[in-house]
């Protein structure tokens, strides 16, 4: 039983960190956090605004089985395809999910209460299915504060702006790169030109921008690593956090400009950025690193579990840490550069990577519905 002593010590930080500006998602979902009642506890005593899923987090939740045993159980009577009863799930969990958030979204005029469910990640590099995929995800769900997460990849961009002009919100995740992002924020703007162009209410559009922090820690780190100078090592844990906070410089050059200006008069929303990955990987690092240090009108924070509960528990939220630092931010990532780290290498690399392993944990997911289908009589093809 959680005492009214221990919420408000463990609210106090998250609070500090909600009143700068930045909005707490939690990065996870499953069935039995839902019917648990965990999810509305944690929007009752963690600030929890949001909910991000992807392919990793329903592979974790499915493949588990727990929860799921009677929906599963329906499904194979009805011999649903196995992509089907996936589908059926996932867009399950996410519908509960919003209903939960619902009144977080109407008390923040649609800013907040949030959840997020992506594409099929076998479609990263294929605009058209992308599309129409988003389309049919926004139809399933049939929740207004439902968010299709569509990948930065090249073949993603101009998916993102067909999206965004049919009058759906969107999550762009995978971005890891300064030149992504901005291409990310330009594909939102022309989405947001083409649905005023077909009479849709821009104020009902909403979207975050899905920058990954921890992954180019890891990355770079391992390269810092392997050089072993005392120039190289003083560098770790330096440049996720000087890429994030250039990706949030470029926000806020685009949306003071003319075309974002001229959408503000039609009432179009900021494309907010989401801090994504800020689980921290390296146990050398303080475990709220990348909530701590990324703090920022206007952003939002997704955070695993064990972070959010880190950060509630000693966080060290001291004002905005992100808009004074460009220049050292500059700085952090030429000196990487001038190592012989290819700072162009590291993000392509970091975006292959990231597609391939949600393609990955969503053919485990469906592997693992084949097998529970197959055992519960469904023919599981």
């Amino acid at each position: 039983m959680i005492t009214v002593t221990e919420v408000t010590a463990t609210a106090g930080t998250l609070k500090r960190l909600s009143d700068e500006g930045v909005s707490i998602w939690l990065d996870d979902l499953s069935r039995k956090r839902i019917e648990s009642g965990n999810l509305a506890e944690l929007i009752d005593t963690k600030n929890v605004v949001g909910v991000t899923t992807n392919p990793s987090i329903f592979q974790a939740a499915i493949g588990s089985g727990e929860g799921y045993e009677e929906q599963l159980a329906d499904l194979a009577v009805r011999k649903v395809t196995v992509e089907e009863a996936v589908r059926m799930m996932t867009t399950a969990d996410v519908r509960a999910a919003a209903d939960i958030l619902r009144p977080v979204h109407e008390a923040t005029g649609g800013r907040d209460g949030r959840v997020s469910i992506e594409v099929d990640p076998r479609l990263a590099h294929h605009t058209a299915a992308t599309i129409a995929e988003a389309k049919q995800l926004s139809w399933l769900v049939d929740r207004s504060n439902v968010m299709i997460k569509i990948p930065a990849t090249k073949a993603g961009l101009p998916a993102i702006t067909e999206v965004i002009g049919a009058g759906i919100s969107v999550n762009v995740t995978l971005i890891f790169s300064l030149e992504r992002y901005r291409e990310v924020m330009d594909a939102y703007l022309a989405g947001l030109e083409k649905a005023r162009a077909a009479g849709i209410d821009l104020a009902t559009i909403h979207s975050v921008a899905s920058f990954f922090v921890s992954r180019v820690d890891s990355e770079i780190d391992k390269r810092l690593t392997a050089l072993a100078t005392d120039e190289a090592l003083a560098l770790k844990g330096k440049a996720a956090l000087a890429n994030a906070r250039l990706a949030y410089e470029a926000y806020e050059e685009v949306f003071s400009g003319d075309r974002w200006t001229a959408l503000a008069g039609s009432k179009a929303n900021k494309q907010r950025p989401l801090w994504a990955s800020t689980g921290v990987k390296d146990p050398s690092y303080k475990d709220t690193l990348y909530v701590d240090e990324l703090v920022a009108p206007g952003t939002v924070n997704t955070m695993p579990e064990a972070t959010l509960n880190a950060t509630a528990d000693h966080g060290d939220i001291h004002g905005d840490t992100v808009t004074g630092g460009y220049a050292q931010a500059r700085a952090d990532l030429d000196a990487v550069e001038r190592l012989g780290i290819s700072y162009d290498t590291v993000v392509k690399q970091l975006e292959d990577e990231g597609v391939a392993k949600f393609e990955v944990a969503w053919q485990d997911l469906l592997g693992a519905v084949a097998k529970s289908l197959s055992g519960k009589g469904g023919d599981g093809e």
